[in-house]
């Protein structure tokens, strides 16, 4: 029997699950899944086109599905596992959420939040970026590849 290893990719590979389901979906493909103690207790991506809801992003649609499962509203002890560098929307969301740690998939050249010179991150989150940044961009790139 084959010993699983939770770690940043597992869990990015969880998120891009998400993104695939999206991209099926013809939604924008960007997966989040949210855990804690090595275990998913939220998944989303984008609804915005099925929700008619611009704010109706994956990040966003994991924050509450995280904070309806833990009964709170805090996610400290808790990771968001994004395929996509999150926006300001959702990095400022993530700061009232005061989640622990954000592990993202591509960098977000455009709309990324890190490309202002604000902090929209709560100060004791823990940032990683990169992690899987290939197979993250690469399901983007194909989506609006398919687009054109």
């Amino acid at each position: 029997m084959a010993i699983i290893e939770f770690n940043d990719e597992y869990f990015m590979r969880e998120a891009l699950k998400e993104a695939k389901q999206g991209f099926e979906e013809d939604e924008v493909p960007i997966g989040a899944v949210i855990v804690a103690n090595e275990r998913v207790i939220a998944k989303g991506h984008n609804l915005t086109e099925r929700l008619n809801d611009v704010t109706a992003h994956a990040e966003m649609q994991a924050f509450t599905a995280a904070t309806n499962y833990l009964g709170g509203k805090y996610l400290k002890e808790c990771t968001l596992y994004v395929t996509l560098e999150p926006c300001v929307m959702c990095a400022g969301a993530s700061f009232w959420t005061q989640i622990g740690k954000i592990v993202y998939g591509a960098k977000d050249e455009k709309r990324g939040y890190s490309i202002h010179k604000a902090d929209f991150l709560h100060p004791k989150t823990i940032i990683r970026g990169g992690v899987l940044e290939t197979e993250c961009a690469d399901i983007i790139k194909e989506f609006f590849k398919k687009k054109r």
